[in-house]
């Protein structure tokens, strides 16, 4: 695995801080409000062609018509966005934004990367579809590439079509090995919303009141909220605790991802995942590694979240930036283990199409000519300690955590107490939109703001948010 060695961070801002001083000094304007800083967003050479579509009121009136209900919207004005280009996106109005986002993140090479659209057109030209019953290059390119990015045995792929579709066929994959049905997760987990998956989700929000068996959820080993703090060994005794009191002894695995997601941007707490996998294994059971959004070297140290731990799972899953925006998952597994598919038909239509698999191959590509780990590294570490240093000055945030380019902000109306600031957060989030920044937010509480940029993310857009994110709590 490729993996970025950190030298000193003190080392490395300062010889950002070096050549980027002047360019900083052009993204603000001297406007000054009550001794604040007005941000100005950097420059960027290229203009969307004009957008004559419907207008966010007309869209907004189809989709309260023809929808679910349950597609919602983020903002009190949502925004209506018809072009992307790299780290920015575009509303109707031709307005360009910062996404801090990235499509949850999803998008890790930028939008409509040059490289991706055009291995996506070319094999569209060619073959958009058929079936894995035939053969094709596509698909086996990518497994190969795929395959050589993991540690170990970790070597066969199998291709789904999103995130919740691999964490379901590794659950499944664990129950047929092992024998056993019994799976343990974590709270505050979040693994996707079908059937078995909505069962290893442990947050009530994501949580429909139907048959969930065979699931325990574990202490969560938060390290900003647990009881425990950074002691990840403590937190692990849960896990052991549910194997002897809550099973027979054996259990079919264990499924977490390295930093939670929708759960806040949570990182675990150190040695918590070896001293787990360790109970698991003895167990019988199978490690998974939920790798959908810590995956494809978005914490920047490593390709993947969970290898910050120095642990190798059994099975690991992913999706989201494995397309760059495509709808593609995987799970990578053993030779070993992956035999127990064979013993039955087990087929995916769309799972490997040729399309997405190409564009997943170059996805990988760019990672590597772009260095788009080591910029995730270098420009996140600049960003976490930017954003660090706010807290200095907003007594509402909490915390900053997180890796690389997988960042979380929580924002509290009182730090002993930590009580979250759900309102504010809202709040804020609306006036970061109106000055050209989105983020996400997420969290059990709905009070993190989740920074989850493409890896191309700049200093000079890091120092943007940052500005804005001061402005906006300034003006509170």
């Amino acid at each position: 695995m490729q993996r970025v060695v950190p030298r000193a961070l003190s080392e490395i801002h300062c010889r950002l801080r070096r050549r980027c001083f002047s360019q900083v000094a052009q993204i603000k304007t001297a406007i000054q409000e009550n001794d604040v800083v007005v941000p100005k967003m950097p420059t960027f050479d290229y203009t969307p062609p004009p957008y004559a579509g419907p207008s966010a009121s007309e869209i907004l009136k189809k989709r309260n018509e023809f929808l679910s209900p349950c597609v919602f919207h983020l903002y009190s004005k949502p925004l209506n966005l018809v072009a992307g280009k790299m780290q920015y996106l575009f509303d109707e109005n031709g307005r360009r934004y910062l996404d801090a986002f990235g499509g949850i993140a999803t998008i890790c090479c930028g939008h409509c990367h040059p490289d991706i659209v055009d291995a996506l057109v070319n094999q569209m030209n060619r073959l958009q579809h058929s079936t894995v019953l035939y053969l094709n290059h596509a698909i086996a390119d990518f497994a190969e590439a795929l395959a050589s990015k993991l540690p170990g045995d970790l070597k066969v792929v199998f291709f789904t079509n999103s995130g919740t579709e691999a964490n379901e066929l590794a659950l499944m994959i664990a129950r047929l090995y092992t024998g056993c049905h019994d799976i343990i997760s974590l709270r505050n987990a979040y693994h996707g919303n079908a059937a078995g998956t909505m069962g290893s989700t442990a947050q009530r929000n994501y949580k429909f009141n139907i048959v969930q068996t065979g699931v325990h959820h574990a202490q969560n080993p938060d390290q900003y909220r647990g009881v425990f703090g950074s002691e990840g060994v403590k937190y692990a005794k849960d896990v052991q605790d549910i194997i002897d009191y809550g099973t027979c002894g054996r259990v079919a695995g264990f499924i977490s991802e390295a930093i939670q997601g929708v759960g806040g941007i949570l990182e675990l707490a150190p040695g918590y995942l070896p001293a787990v996998y360790s109970s698991v294994k003895e167990a019988g059971g199978l490690c998974i590694a939920d790798e959908v959004q810590s995956g494809f070297a978005r914490t920047g140290s490593h390709f993947w979240g969970f290898e910050a731990h120095g642990v190798v799972p059994d099975i690991v899953t992913m999706a989201k930036g494995i397309g760059n925006g495509v709808p593609i998952g995987a799970i990578v597994t053993t030779p070993e283990i992956a035999k127990v598919l064979s013993y039955h038909g087990y087929l995916n239509t769309f799972g490997g199409n040729p399309v997405c698999t190409a564009g997943g191959l170059a996805v990988l590509r760019v990672i590597e000519k772009e260095k788009l780990q080591q910029n995730a590294f270098v420009v996140g570490s600049y960003l976490k300690e930017q954003l660090t240093s706010l807290m200095e000055k907003h007594q509402i945030i909490g915390d900053v955590r997180g890796r690389g380019l997988m960042l979380g902000v929580e924002l509290v109306t009182d730090r002993q107490l930590k009580t979250p600031a759900k309102v504010e957060t809202l709040h804020i989030m609306d006036q970061m939109k109106e000055m050209g920044v989105l983020v996400g937010k997420g969290g059990f509480h709905g009070n993190v703001f989740r920074i989850t940029p493409p890896l191309c993310f700049t200093v000079e857009d890091a120092d943007f948010l940052v500005g804005v994110m001061d402005y906006t709590m300034s003006k509170m």
